[in-house]
């Protein structure tokens, strides 16, 4: 078989499948591995496939990043459910970190209504509702990204390094029941990272249409957050499912 005959079989197969083993690929072409792997960097390198450990997964199974505005009016009333009850959650004088997003922004808007909290955020949307609030807010700096508003970079770690927060209020772009939650750069999985790191514990906030999906860069487990909160949409079994390895609660129930 041809290189260009073997690269289109195994594109195929991730096609068909969402992912491909090498071992299983070079047992099937009657190749060795090293063969697929250099199949599968050409394959990545057109924008095909991304390589994995092992393998590789189909480019079109990773979720990619949305502008403001599109993601602003998705699913909006089951953030406000989840805001609610991420709300409801938050102790008085407490000090909290809120990721950036538009369901942290829906929680910022129920936080602003409070007294005396101490929220950190790098999400400039986020900074700019709860001005005017009785709260502390503290913007973490760094380099804006124009089309979500969020602070990135250097200035924004080193913050990050030098605080202690109660609870951290994760936004996610992706949940996956195998490999956790996950971000479209690395550099925003970094930052959620350190701001996991920075909190006693970690709650995710994540509407229904995240879960079954990853994203370019790790961010953590579902084992290593303190619990998840979703919407009332997310089905039965699949909630039953994430219970076996993390809290999950509905808001809107």
């Amino acid at each position: 078989m041809l290189p260009l005959e073997r690269r289109a079989w195994i594109e195929q197969m991730v096609l068909e499948q969402g992912k491909i083993d090498i071992e299983n690929a070079s047992k099937s072409l009657e190749v060795s591995a090293m063969t697929i792997r250099r199949d599968l960097r050409e394959l990545e390198q057109e924008g095909k496939v991304v390589r994995t450990h092992g393998g590789a997964i189909s480019s079109q199974s990773l979720t990619k990043e949305a502008n403001y505005a599109a993601k602003e009016s998705q699913n909006k009333k089951q953030k406000q459910e989840i805001a609610l009850r991420a709300a409801a959650m938050v102790e008085d004088h407490s000090t909290i970190i809120l990721d950036s997003g538009t369901t942290t922004f829906e929680l910022a808007k129920q936080l602003s209504y409070r007294e005396n909290l101490t929220i950190v955020t790098n999400d400039i949307k986020i900074a700019s509702e709860l001005m005017g609030s009785k709260n502390k807010v503290i913007v973490t700096g760094g380099e804006m990204q124009m089309e979500t508003g969020s602070l990135l970079g250097t200035a924004t770690q080193q913050l990050l390094k030098a605080i202690h927060a109660d609870v951290f209020f994760l936004g996610a772009h992706a949940v996956d029941y195998n490999h956790g939650v996950s971000a479209p750069t690395f550099e925003k999985a970094l930052i959620k990272q350190m701001m996991k790191q920075a909190a006693q514990t970690t709650w995710l906030l994540a509407d229904h249409s995240k879960f079954g999906k990853r994203a370019f860069a790790s961010v953590c487990r579902l084992e290593e957050i303190g619990g998840v909160i979703t919407d009332s949409q997310v089905p039965e079994a699949a909630r039953s499912s994430y219970e076996n390895k993390v809290q999950v609660l509905c808001g809107g129930v």
